[in-house]
C-alpha cells in the first residue's frame, strides 16, 4: 500500500505490489505533496489571520514530511532502543531522528520561534510563537509495526494552542484543526459523535508504563466498562483525542501525559465539538485529560471520579 500524504491535508492511497516474502513487515511509503514555493510561513508584517494559516501550511507540510520518513523506515531494523522512565517506556533513534527533522524544518522557516519536543528539544524564542512536537506518539506501536502511533504537531500563540495537525500514516489521515475554524480529517469536516447515552458509548483511555499505576488504572476500567458499550485502547493519545474528533470513539480519557501528547489532540477534538476538561472543571492538562461528546462528558466525569480515577 501506497500513501500519498498531501501538505494541505489530503490523502490518496494506492495499492503496490510488494515484493517481500511472508513476514515482511507491510510496504508502506509516503509521498509528500509539499505547498507551492511561494506561500509564506514568516507571519510577519500580516494580520493574525494569515498568521495561523501559515502556521497550518507549516505544521502540516513538516508534520507530513517526519510521517513519511517514520513510515519509509517502519520495516528496518531499529539501531537503537533504549528505555526512558521505566523499561515499558521505549525510545528509538526514529523518535530522535523524526524531532531533529520538525526542529530544523521549524526554525528554518521561522527561527525567532520557541519549539519544545518530547524528546528534549527547547528552543526559546521571541516571537510569541511555540511549537510542541510529539515525533512519534505511539512509539511502542511503530516499533512493533502496529498502526496507531502518529506526529503530532502544534502551534502555541501567545501560550494558547492555535494550530493542531496530527499525522497518522498507517491509517492515511491527517487530521487539522485552527482555533475557531472546526477541525478537518482529509481535509473533510469532522464532527464529534452525538451519544448522549453512557450506556452505549465506545470509551478509549490509556496506561501509564509505571507497572503500580497501571494496576490502578485497570482497577478504574473494572469499574467503568460495566456501564459503558466498551473500552479502547490504542496507545497514543494524540490519535484517541482525533477518534473522538472523528466520532470513532465516543469519549477519552487518562491522567499524566505530556503537552506533547495534547496540544494538538485537544484543540482537534475541541474544535470538532468535544467537550474538554479536568476532573474539576479546569482545562485538560497532563494531570488529567477527559475528551467527550458532550452529552455525555459530565456523567462520564463523574462515574470517574467515583472509580477515583484521580488516584490511578
Amino acid at each position: 500500500m501506497a500513501l500519498r500524504i498531501a501538505a494541505v491535508g489530503r490523502v490518496t492511497v494506492s495499492e503496490r505490489r510488494s515484493t517481500g516474502g511472508a513476514g515482511t513487515a507491510a510496504n508502506v511509503t509516503c509521498a509528500l505533496v509539499t505547498p507551492a514555493a511561494n506561500v509564506p510561513v514568516t507571519g510577519r508584517g500580516r494580520g493574525p489571520g494569515d498568521l495561523l494559516d501559515d502556521l497550518r501550511v507549516l505544521a502540516t507540510r513538516i508534520a507530513t514530511e517526519a510521517a513519511e520518513l517514520l513510515v519509509e523506515r517502519l520495516s528496518q531494523t531499529r539501531s537503537e532502543v533504549s528505555t526512558k522512565t521505566s523499561r515499558t517506556d521505549m525510545v528509538t533513534e526514529m523518535d530522535r531522528t523524526s524531532e531533529a527533522l520538525l526542529v530544523e524544518r521549524i526554525l528554518a522557516a521561522r527561527p525567532d520561534d520557541a519549539i519544545l519536543g518530547e524528546e528534549g528539544a527547547k528552543v526559546h524564542g521571541t516571537s510569541g510563537v511555540r511549537w510542541v512536537v510529539d515525533p512519534i506518539d505511539g512509539t511502542t506501536n511503530y516499533l512493533y509495526g502496529h498502526p496507531g502511533f502518529s506526529v503530532s504537531v502544534a502551534a502555541e500563540l501567545d501560550g494558547e494552542a492555535v494550530v493542531g495537525i496530527v499525522v497518522d500514516p498507517l491509517h492515511a489521515d491527517v487530521f487539522s484543526a485552527v482555533r475557531g475554524r472546526g477541525a478537518t480529517r482529509n481535509g473533510e469536516r469532522i464532527r464529534v459523535s452525538a451519544r448522549s447515552e453512557l450506556a452505549t458509548a465506545l470509551v478509549a483511555t490509556g496506561f501509564a508504563y509505571d507497572a503500580s499505576r497501571r494496576q490502578r488504572q485497570a482497577a478504574v476500567v473494572a469499574a467503568l466498562i460495566g456501564r459503558v458499550r466498551d473500552i479502547r485502547r490504542m496507545g497514543a493519545a494524540s490519535v484517541d483525542l482525533c477518534s473522538v474528533a472523528c466520532g470513532r470513539v465516543d469519549a477519552y480519557y487518562e491522567k499524566g501525559l505530556g503537552p506533547w501528547d495534547l496540544a494538538a489532540g485537544v484543540l482537534i477534538a475541541s474544535e470538532a465539538g468535544a467537550s474538554t476538561g479536568d476532573l474539576d472543571g479546569g482545562p485538560p492538562s497532563g494531570g488529567f485529560v477527559l475528551a467527550a461528546a458532550p452529552g455525555l462528558f459530565d456523567e462520564l466525569r463523574g462515574v470517574l471520579r467515583a472509580a477515583r480515577v484521580d488516584e490511578a
